[in-house]
């Protein structure tokens, strides 16, 4: 009777331990009635202007400074973002997997994502352009790059505008980072990046890029940045929703959009609006 005692207490321990460690795991965002906890959001590490992993280990951004606004508004404190690095193919899988809470990060809109995971937003209305090298001409519409080496990232929408519709008979290339692009186009191991206007602008911001890249000034597409979030999870949509009419009523938005964006000269749309 002893022994069938200490086994039941042995089990239970084990279950009650199992369920903290679960309370514990997953992409953040559960927080306790005190206002502490963590929440995890995925930014791009590699897009300057927009979400930038700086040498010190800090971040910088438009998106950064979104995600950081509707945190806030979470309830949440500067400190209590865990930020997690979301390529551009793999955002879908980490708020699937729930490896984040919300992501951040130049997220198009589209009906296929849609499919698998639900946008709050839009937040930015950016368009598809070229980043040529600031002396070539050769470039003036989307129909030249037919004959161009066109370089672009994995899982982007702009990858798949040029090859469904601008330019088939461009030779594309597709790698997992812009910096990658960069480099090719610099080196004239490619002759164009293509992607949204504000990550460009980022770019050729750069103190390193300045004067040696231009954006060729095409509006390609119209790209609406959401916010991606867990298929079905309405209530964190409307909260992220309520956040981002906030930030643009409260001027936080337009302050944001002039300190990342402004060194630019990037001429960025009004803000839009929050139909998510």
């Amino acid at each position: 009777m002893k022994l069938h005692k200490t086994t039941t207490a042995a089990a239970a321990a084990l279950v009650l331990s199992l369920a903290l460690t679960a309370c514990g795991k997953g992409g953040g965002g559960d927080k306790g009635a005190d206002g502490g906890g963590k929440i995890t959001i995925g930014i791009k590490y590699d897009q300057p202007g927009l979400g930038l992993k700086k040498p010190d280990g800090s971040f910088a951004g438009f998106d950064v400074d979104v995600a950081r606004y509707v945190a806030g508004e979470l309830g949440y404190d500067a400190k209590d973002i865990e930020w997690k690095q979301a390529p551009s193919a793999e955002r879908e899988n980490m708020i699937a997997n729930g490896d984040v809470t919300f992501v951040v990060a130049s997220y198009s809109i589209t009906d296929e994502r849609k499919q698998r995971v639900d946008f709050a937003g839009p937040y930015l209305l950016a368009h598809q352009d070229l980043l040529v090298r600031s002396g070539d001409t050769s470039i003036t519409k989307a129909g030249d790059l037919n004959s161009k080496k066109l370089c672009s990232v994995t899982g982007s929408t702009s990858a798949q505008n040029v090859k469904k519709e601008l330019a088939p008979k461009a030779q594309l290339l597709e790698v997992g980072g812009y910096s990658e692009c960069l480099t090719g186009l610099e080196n004239k191991a490619v002759d164009a990046l293509t992607t949204d206007d504000s990550i460009l602008a980022g770019y050729a911001a750069q103190k390193e890029h300045q004067g040696k890249f231009r954006l060729a000034g095409l509006r390609l597409s119209d790209e609406n940045y959401g916010i991606g979030l867990k298929k079905g999870d309405t209530d964190l949509k409307n909260k992220i929703n309520a956040a981002l009419k906030k930030m643009v009523s409260d001027g936080s938005w337009q302050k944001a959009v002039t300190a990342n964006f402004g060194p630019a000269h990037y001429k960025n749309e009004p803000a839009p609006a929050v139909t998510g």
